[in-house]
């Protein structure tokens, strides 16, 4: 199975990817609109990809795009996100507002030093269980040891833990999200 860096041309392909392996995620069923719900995460993913991930970050992907893995860096500027609020937010549609204070509520956990950041990982269902989301995480822990960086990243799904645990992540947080949401679990990884 062939890794790479992803190029623009995937951003939609990578995008079906994590929306088909994210459709009943809680955190997103939670924070995007239910109206038209699968496209506005299509749209979430292509503007978290296109316009934040590969010009600030770093997005692995597997040859045939079924497997994404998508970073923040130590180098990924604060307000690489900034132009892009208001799009985020239309994109949220009715639950903007929770998204917001779900964003606020997890925050408090996020690492004060600079990390590598797992923004989003997902396979696609059709081809899930066959090491391919541990195959496209790899190279971005490995550019977080070669950098003596630690990473980080959040899930709200409990069956992912122990996934991200076997990768060498400890969990740090875990929270229950207000209005009855996920428990949300902030997981670090030291540098190796």
């Amino acid at each position: 199975m062939l890794v790479r860096e992803a190029t623009t041309a995937d951003v939609d392909a990578a995008a079906i990817t994590l929306s088909r392996a994210l459709e009943d995620y809680p955190m997103t069923r939670a924070c995007i609109d239910p109206v038209n719900y699968f496209e506005r995460l299509v749209q979430y993913h292509q503007l978290f990809i296109g316009a934040v991930a590969l010009p600030h970050g770093r997005v692995w992907v597997t040859d045939d795009v079924t497997a994404v893995a998508v970073w923040t860096t130590p180098a990924t500027s604060s307000d690489a996100f900034a132009p892009y609020r208001d799009r985020f937010q239309e994109i949220s549609g009715s639950r903007a507002a929770i998204a917001a204070e779900y964003g606020q509520a997890t925050a408090i956990f996020h690492p004060k030093e600079p990390v590598w950041f797992l923004g989003l990982a997902g396979v696609d269902p059709d081809h899930q269980r066959q090491g391919l989301g541990r195959a496209v995480i790899t190279p971005g822990l490995a550019e977080a040891d070669a950098a003596h960086s630690p990473a980080f990243l959040e899930t709200q799904d409990p069956a992912n833990v122990a996934f991200y645990e076997s990768l060498g992540f400890t969990v740090t947080a875990e929270l229950e999200l207000p209005h009855r949401g996920p428990i949300h679990y902030s997981m670090y990884r030291a540098p190796r």
